[in-house]
């Protein structure tokens, strides 16, 4: 009995088809994905109303800076639009309830050499109606919604200011605010 080798034209159809199978397989497999980074967001919302953030704290100047960044995030890295209608799709909501500072070390003289600067603030996201639109939003009596809060250390002796820290915190916030926003998988 005499075996014969499959010719080269052979395996080349068969691995063609092979391939052609797999890459039916993987793309039916993701038809159902999105990419980009509107993936990552409701299609239902095209635009927020962000009012100022209530400060309910002795630093005047929170609320207008948090909101400032907050809009800066939504801006640059989701696909709705800030508007200052408060009839649009949905409506941001944020109130900054707390804002403290902790020293961590002392020099021997008692001065502090490393601290924390910590805000805290509750946010809100609703639809039209009032609906919340968070999907980690929980309802905590006497809140407004979703607890965030953000820290930065800072070393006086290094030239680093309250004020530096405070920044670097409420940009860190609104990062966390924004990413809030995101469709949970």
């Amino acid at each position: 009995m005499s075996y014969s080798r499959p010719s080269a034209a052979f395996h080349g159809a068969a691995n063609g088809w092979l391939i052609v199978l797999v890459a039916l397989w993987f793309a039916g497999g993701c038809a159902a994905y999105q990419f980009g980074s509107r993936s990552m967001f409701r299609d239902d919302i095209r635009t927020i109303y962000v009012p100022v953030a209530r400060n309910e704290t002795f630093r005047h100047d929170l609320g207008p800076r948090l909101t400032e960044a907050v809009i800066r995030q939504i801006e640059l890295r989701t696909p709705y639009k800030v508007t200052g209608d408060p009839a649009a799709d949905s409506m941001l909501q944020i109130r900054v309830v707390d804002q403290w500072k902790r020293v961590l070390t002392e020099s021997e003289s008692d001065d502090p050499r490393a601290l924390d600067a910590v805000i805290t603030a509750t946010v809100r996201w609703s639809d039209r109606g009032g609906g919340p639109l968070l999907q980690n939003e929980v309802a905590i009596p006497d809140q407004l919604g979703t607890m965030l809060k953000q820290g930065t250390r800072y070393v006086p002796e290094a030239g680093q200011s309250v004020q530096t820290a405070l920044q670097e915190s409420i940009d860190d916030l609104a990062d966390r605010i924004v990413a809030q926003m995101e469709l949970r998988w």
